[in-house]
């Protein structure tokens, strides 16, 4: 079942692409018309690409791997912020820090300096340092919180990255396909989508239009997470039940040579059986000749 149908999209103005004399030739396939000089998607081929990237981003999330969502854009900025936090991953909706991706270790550094900073405040360290000092740090805090306060969490590179207008954010996605990491992006009328891996052709300037959007593919990414947690719950209490087996007292299990002795411990017991009657009834045959 399809999570976004033609009238959703057609109401929020996801059909809408960019001037004809802006158009990128290789955005033809998912052009329908052109109207009043305005290139027209076609919605059906933008419900298909949705399904196929929510599909991918679901399989991405029950993995438990992180996707990385980035629009600077202002339409963009608030929609995505409040998306990828519901579903707890990180987002980029400041400026995209060069080398976030290809040098990875230098923003955690940065990332690592934001939790000294915390440290420091915890301790009690910064009260004992001078005004200057104070109000020096506080500003640097600050402006590690606004780039890389939402990508705390991101210990290593993500999965994917989710782009809103690959023309604005081409580095980002320049970045992502040098290290081989698979970009889903919502591509316009006026954009190249030679570079991404997963395109969804859609008004990458309505906010409506991001907007539904996001809700669609982040309902498949919550829907990921929640089988993996079902999956987690599941194998643990096999893993429990494995356990209580385990400790439960068995039955000793006899070795080759307990059997043996055993054996060799019944049988003078026999022996001693059989050998009764007989004596028993030579007495009788005694008597009788007597």
């Amino acid at each position: 079942m399809s999570l976004t149908n033609f009238d959703q999209l057609l109401e929020a103005g996801v059909h809408f692409g960019h001037l004809k004399r802006k158009w990128n030739p290789a955005m033809r396939p998912y052009i329908f018309m052109e109207r009043n000089g305005i290139h027209i998607i076609d919605l059906n081929k933008t419900v298909v690409k949705i399904d196929e990237a929510a599909a991918a981003l679901k399989q991405i999330a029950k993995s438990g791997k992180k996707i990385l969502f980035v629009a600077t854009k202002k339409q963009a900025k608030q929609i995505i912020a409040d998306k990828a936090s519901a579903v707890g991953m990180p987002y980029v909706i400041e400026r995209w820090p060069g080398g976030m991706l290809t040098n990875f270790p230098t923003i955690r550094k940065a990332v690592k300096k934001m939790n000294t900073i915390d440290r420091m405040t915890k301790d009690g360290t910064f009260d004992n340092l001078s005004k200057r000092e104070k109000l020096q740090i506080t500003r640097q805090r600050a402006k590690l919180e606004k780039n890389l306060g939402s990508i705390v969490d991101l210990t290593r590179l993500p999965a994917a990255l989710f782009v809103v207008d690959v023309m604005k954010e081409h580095i980002a996605v320049s970045e992502a396909n040098r290290l081989g990491i698979p970009v889903f992006a919502m591509v316009d009328t006026n954009s190249d989508p030679s570079n991404i891996d997963f395109v969804i052709p859609a008004n990458d300037d309505a906010s409506k239009s991001i907007e539904v959007i996001l809700e669609a593919l982040c309902a498949s990414i919550s829907e990921g997470l929640e089988e993996r947690k079902i999956e987690k719950a599941d194998s643990d209490a096999a893993e429990a039940s494995a356990e209580e087996e385990e400790e439960a007292p068995r039955k000793p299990r006899k070795t080759r040579t307990r059997i043996r002795r055993d054996a060799q411990e019944a049988e003078p017991e026999a022996k001693e059986a059989v050998s009764e009657p007989v004596a028993e009834e030579g007495a009788e045959e005694k008597e009788k000749e007597a």
